[in-house]
């Protein structure tokens, strides 16, 4: 087969089609009409002489010879996406691009904040769209660039993505300022153990290991609210006597706004080290390097590795 025989527009539908699985999800990723997609596909099966997707109840499934092609088309593609990308000069002044980021709602609450603060300065016609880290398609809607930037302790991503250490901190104890244990000098592990918490199961995060490390030294709390994000918990906590241990920079962030205060814990935690992460399709993206940066001068600690890192 010769590849003066092959439309590269059609190696375009093949390498997301692997990904989304879907016509549909192809057709509206690349502003094509489902018909269009379906015709793409069968021009390109003639000309390989291969099925290489069938239609199943889960989606477009690749034949044995689309899986063998995958790697080696998905690579050709990124080499000709950088090579143009390196091209394209990005001026934040003037700019007008939206930059999609992947965050937790305790992300929302301390980035944004500051982030469209910058962004109101620095880059006014800059957009950002943000989407749950949660997503069970996080990894492959990274590598496909629909989300361009990932914020947060998201142990999903170490492995295969770039990296960079922003910063680290411990958790605390976050109860209302006129909470009975506010006021003691120091949390004991009993006045802990018998409070009555509140506890943010923040699933797909890294935050979990609060629950492994009490689990691992037999130290059990008496929930009375159990939540899924962390959201709501400042409201929650300023209106009763729960208390709640969350990250240290997130309690920061609502202290003042919900009258909070915290307390160190009596126990023993490993801190979290939140990064920033991307695939290696965006690495020398102009416009891409000067989000990275921005992040990295805002919130990254000025003590910590600065260097950018793959994994």
């Amino acid at each position: 087969m010769e590849l003066s025989r092959i439309d590269l527009n059609l190696l375009l539908v093949f390498h997301h089609l692997l990904t989304l699985k879907r016509v549909s999800a192809v057709a509206a990723l690349l502003s094509m009409s489902q018909p269009a997609v379906s015709s793409a596909l069968g021009r390109l099966r003639t000309s390989l002489g291969d099925d290489l997707f069938l239609r199943t109840q889960g989606g477009m499934e690749p034949t044995p010879y689309a899986l063998q092609l995958a790697e080696p088309v998905a690579m050709a593609l990124d080499v000709l996406q950088q090579a143009l990308i390196v091209r394209a000069a990005f001026d934040p002044k003037t700019s007008t691009r939206n930059f999609t980021i992947a965050m937790t709602d305790v992300g929302e609450m301390y980035f944004l904040p500051v982030l469209i603060g910058a962004l109101s300065r620095y880059a006014p016609n800059v957009t950002l769209q943000i989407v749950s880290v949660t997503s069970s398609s996080l990894k492959e809607e990274m590598s496909s660039g629909r989300i361009d930037l990932a914020l947060g302790l998201l142990p999903q991503l170490q492995a295969g993505f770039f990296q960079q250490a922003l910063f680290r901190q411990k958790y605390v104890c976050l109860m209302r300022k006129m909470h009975p244990l506010a006021g003691k000098k120091k949390l004991n592990l009993e006045a802990f153990i018998t409070a009555e918490h509140a506890r943010v199961m923040a699933t797909g995060t890294g935050h979990g290991r609060v629950d492994i490390a009490l689990e691992k030294q037999k130290i059990h709390r008496r929930f009375r609210l159990i939540v899924p994000h962390y959201v709501a918990l400042g409201d929650v906590l300023k209106c009763s006597d729960l208390i709640a241990t969350v990250p240290q920079r997130f309690a920061e962030r609502i202290l003042k706004p919900f009258d909070l205060a915290t307390q160190e814990l009596p126990i023993n935690i490993d801190e979290s080290s939140i990064h920033q992460f991307w695939h290696g399709r965006l690495h020398r993206d102009p416009g891409h390097q000067w989000l990275r940066k921005c992040v990295n001068e805002l919130f990254g600690d000025k003590g910590s590795l600065k260097g950018e890192e793959a994994i």
